[in-house]
């Protein structure tokens, strides 16, 4: 993966950040993200850098006990098909697996991209913390379109 670092966002990489989800958010693919909720879940996020500029990032937002949801997955337009966006998701993967956290989701219109990383689509529905933390905040609420994920932590991946 060419001289990408991916790496543990610090305070100063969130208006980068902010940069990169905001495109996707007008496009109604990723919900926004305020500088405030970024610099409160700036622990959540990894960055992926390539020479000194925030190329793509991605979040592990811990939503309870033994549940983990991959959010606001973005990559900069110029750099798709490299490989960044899998190795962000990898690295939440393995922090998930650190924490001993079993289970992680993701609601995304990207379904084909999670399934190639061992994703198998669920009902959102079984997902009641996130409806009720989250969900209700968004404006597709109740009329949600994106598709379901789970990932088992433990469980071998899929290689392709």
């Amino acid at each position: 993966m060419e001289n990408f670092v991916i790496r543990k966002a610090k305070i100063g990489d969130v208006r980068a950040i902010q940069d990169l989800i905001m495109p996707y958010a007008r496009e109604g693919r990723l919900l926004p993200r305020s500088l405030s909720e970024l610099y409160s879940r700036i622990r959540d996020f990894f960055v992926c850098e390539d020479n000194g500029r925030i190329v793509g990032c991605c979040g592990l937002h811990i939503v309870w006990e033994d549940l983990a949801e991959i959010t606001s997955l973005a990559v900069n337009k110029e750099f798709h098909g490299r490989g960044i966006g899998r190795s962000l998701v990898q690295a939440c993967i393995e922090e998930a697996e650190e924490l001993g956290i079993p289970r992680l989701f993701v609601l995304t219109y990207e379904e084909e991209f999670f399934r190639k990383l061992g994703f198998q689509i669920v009902d959102k529905n079984i997902f009641p913390q996130k409806i009720w933390v989250d969900c209700l905040k968004c404006p597709k609420f109740p009329e949600c379109d994106e598709v379901a994920l789970l990932f088992n932590v433990s469980a071998p991946q899929e290689s392709s």
